[in-house]
């Protein structure tokens, strides 16, 4: 059984979980990081940040490669002030808007990193720490400022449980992002709940594939992996040519991934038999994204283990719901049972709806953000009578496990009559030539709306596009069948590697 966790909901309790010289902090080819050693490192990032003159409230971002040192980094800034993590792939324009929106009071690259993000702090007078790795163990490192403090040095505590532990923004895919403030009370909370939800313990290890920028990463893989005094083996970011190697190496007992890794993943399974025969996964996660039931069955049968997906999203620091472990059943295409908030089904009105009703999924619980950074009018449309709308359509059944009909605001209002893209995707995915699929609106003058689909043929495969359409006609109403099926030879994603269906039109050349 996992280690239970009876000390006060903030991170610096969390890392005090593990036992001392149990492994917490690992990476390919790298000496392991012990909890001990991380419990220190954790000590040491906080005397260092006050001698900087960073004390608790202020906002210390981070623009670092994914790896042990983005883990360990994050747990021990976050343990001690608000940190904000960032996409080193960022360019200056978008450096400079989060650095000023997040109002950042030190920024912290690795020593020697070329990054826009340099000249971006030294134009609005943010001060560097250089993070210098240690070259020993996994992750350990200590903060140098790139110039001289001329501050008072600040001497107040550890972070506590209402303090702002991780901002991170939305997507801002149709509007200006917005920040999402997560205490340490909602992350802690969150990370025991995926650590129940998978039945975590110090026995186990997961190897992060994930960025971690992104709250997928950071909560499921590294800070649930601590709450339970469990190990996490940071890799360089995903890359398909290498998982197998890894899988062989790190001898993990779990993975967590969006949907597009697994595929890739998949279409490499074949050539590496030798790694799946010995490799000792007792489960594999989805989450961030819809999991096509046809990658799911494919995942198992791969593995030989359970494939459980998870419903996550920012504002409740990641986990909602997921399908649970053995000997209770997993559904394919259900996002699983609540895993942490409650869950109900609300209309547009605030009505709760009943069992089977279709309607916003809408959240509550210890794990959920208060409420967006400096932004009343996102507040104020975002609650209702206490539960956070997750912008998300779904229904739930009567065993309830939710399943979700696509978000909101991706719905295709054809004419007025809505079409759930993932349903389309779903129906597509089952003819043998299509190997990804993203249905997506385009606008049009009479109907509003029309469906088209952009698809990835698998090797070797030429059917038309009126082959696939009489495909989808077969299984689908007729105002659902897409107006037109794009043939592409990759379907743009996110900077987490989720498709992206808001925009793709126009990323397509097909808007108007």
């Amino acid at each position: 059984m996992a280690l239970e966790m009876t000390l006060p909901p903030a991170l610096i309790s969390l890392v005090q979980v593990g036992l001392a010289e149990a492994p917490a902090i690992s990476s390919p080819g790298r000496v392991l990081l012990r909890y001990r050693g991380l419990r220190a490192l954790v000590e040491r990032t906080r005397g260092e940040l006050r001698r900087a003159g960073v004390g608790r409230g202020d906002c210390v971002a981070l623009v670092l490669p994914n790896g042990p040192e983005m883990a360990t980094s994050f747990v021990a800034v976050a343990a001690a002030v608000t940190t904000a993590p960032l996409n080193p792939a960022y360019k200056a324009d978008e450096l400079d808007f989060y650095l000023s929106d997040l109002q950042a009071k030190a920024l912290i690259l690795p020593r020697g990193f070329e990054s826009p993000a340099r000249q971006v702090a030294a134009r609005r007078g943010i001060p560097i720490l250089a993070l210098e790795s240690s070259g020993t163990a996994s992750g350990d490192f200590s903060l140098v400022p790139e110039e001289p403090v001329l501050v008072d040095t600040k001497s107040d505590g550890p972070a506590e449980p209402a303090d702002i532990a991780l901002v991170l923004h939305t997507s801002g895919t149709t509007a200006r992002p917005k920040i999402v403030p997560l205490t340490h009370e909602n992350v802690c909370a969150s990370a025991h709940n995926i650590a129940a939800t998978l039945r975590l313990t110090p026995n186990d290890v997961c190897l992060n594939i994930m960025p971690l920028f992104h709250i997928h990463g950071l909560l499921a893989a590294v800070l649930a992996t601590l709450s339970a005094g469990a190990s996490v083996s940071c890799t360089p970011g995903f890359n398909a040519l290498k998982f197998f190697a890894w899988l062989e190496e790190v001898r993990p007992t779990w993975y967590t991934a969006v949907p597009t890794m697994h595929q890739a993943i998949l279409s490499r399974a074949s050539r590496n038999q030798e790694s799946l025969e010995t490799s000792r996964l007792r489960l594999v996660r989805s989450s961030s994204a819809s999991l096509p039931p046809q990658v799911m069955l494919a995942l198992e049968k791969t593995f030989r283990c359970p494939v459980i997906e998870a419903y996550g999203m920012t504002e409740a620091a990641h986990q909602m719901a997921s399908n649970p472990l053995p000997p209770r059943p997993r559904k394919p295409g259900s996002v699983g049972l609540a895993a942490g908030p409650e869950i109900a089904i609300m209309d547009p009105d605030g009505a709760l709806l009943p069992t089977g009703a279709v309607g916003e999924v809408v959240i509550r619980g210890a794990n959920v953000t208060h409420g967006y950074a400096s932004n009343p009018e996102a507040n104020a449309a975002a609650f209702t009578h206490g539960w956070f709308r997750t912008g998300d359509q779904g229904a739930l059944d009567e065993g309830g496990y939710l399943r979700l009909t696509g978000r909101l605001k991706e719905l295709i209002n054809r004419g007025g009559e809505k079409v759930s893209p993932i349903e389309v995707d779903t129906v597509l995915l089952d003819h043998p030539a299509v190997e990804q699929v993203v249905t997506f609106g385009v606008p049009h003058a009479k109907l509003g709306e029309e469906a088209f689909a952009a698809v990835v043929l698998r090797a070797g495969a030429s059917p038309s596009e009126r082959d696939l359409q009489d495909f989808a006609a077969g299984r689908l109403a007729a105002f659902k069948v897409p107006r037109r099926i794009v043939f592409v030879t990759e379907i743009p994603k996110g900077p987490t590697g989720k498709l992206q269906r808001l925009g793709l039109a126009k990323l397509l050349g097909l808007a108007p």
